[in-house]
């Protein structure tokens, strides 16, 4: 009876197990990753992680006590050079088993072991990840907000400063005008009315010409807008008409095919009835000798 026996003998004895599990840890080491059942993987695992653990401390003896377990120099060098600096920093969990199915023929439970730290696609992906995550940051969404608000005020003062300027360049006409009236009208009393009713006319005729100025703008720009919608609209009629021809050719094409196999068909048909008319021919000839 196996009372309070949860070790797994895989069905040898002590000294086929212990060299099994040897050559698959030095396997294991030395590759990296081995392809094994689940219940000789689960062995192995419990065989191998406390000999890496004791690889963390590279002295003479640890690597002979490594040594009585593994046989097997080349195994023992690549634990402590390679594997052991790579590990140093990890708690224990070195070795990871991923199942790929059931065998052919015994449909045996199979699986693949590793060591956590030498593979590369899942460091890969990880390290990936963590660069995506590094580089989100709300700070940086408030500058270019920031600097979005910026660039729609400069924009809106450039337009106010486009639309003052036409009124900057009228308003010294409007004093050329004032000052050259002035000396000449000081004998007369109403030349004062006169150079204002001026002043008011030059004024509306300024803002009369900004006024057409701006709307010209503005249907020049709504025009253009519709050119550019039309010669979009001219283009795809003319690819819908020239897809059409292409199509129309096609179809034509088919049916001269067509055409063609049928005649070829009749033709066919014709040799054979000629055929059977002779065959019939040479039967009636035949009863009749």
């Amino acid at each position: 009876m196996r009372h309070r026996k949860s070790f797994n003998h895989l069905s040898r004895k002590k000294g086929h197990r212990k060299a099994m599990l040897a050559n698959m840890a030095s396997s294991l080491i030395i590759h990296k990753r081995i392809k094994t059942t689940t219940a000789k993987a689960k062995a192995l695992r419990m065989f191998v992680e406390p000999l890496i653990t004791k690889s963390k401390n590279d002295s003479t003896h640890t690597r002979r006590v490594v040594f009585s377990h593994l046989q097997n120099k080349e195994a023992v060098s690549e634990l402590f050079r390679e594997v052991s600096p790579k590990i140093i920093d990890r708690p224990g969990g070195y070795t990871r088993i991923l199942k790929t199915g059931f065998r052919l023929g015994d449909n045996a439970d199979m699986c693949v072991i590793e060591l956590v730290d030498y593979n590369e696609n899942l460091l890969a992906a990880k390290s990936e990840a963590a660069t995506k995550m590094g580089r989100r940051r709300r700070r940086a969404s408030k500058k270019k907000a920031i600097e979005d608000g910026q660039i729609a005020e400069t924009q809106v003062e450039e337009m106010a400063e486009a639309k003052e300027e036409p009124a900057k360049k009228a308003e010294p006409q409007e004093i050329k005008t004032v000052t050259d009236e002035k000396p000449e009208d000081k004998e007369k009393p109403l030349s004062e009315e006169k150079a204002e009713a001026a002043v008011e006319d030059v004024n509306k005729e300024t803002v009369e010409e900004t006024g057409d100025e701006v709307e010209e703008s503005k249907h020049e720009k709504i025009e253009s807008s519709e050119e550019k919608v039309k010669e979009p609209e001219a283009e795809v009629k003319e690819e819908k008409k020239e897809t059409e021809e292409v199509k129309d050719e096609k179809q034509d094409d088919a049916q001269e095919a067509k055409d063609e196999v049928q005649e070829l068909k009749d033709e066919a048909q014709e040799v054979k009835d000629e055929k059977e008319e002779a065959k019939d021919k040479e039967q009636e000839e035949k009863k009749n000798k």
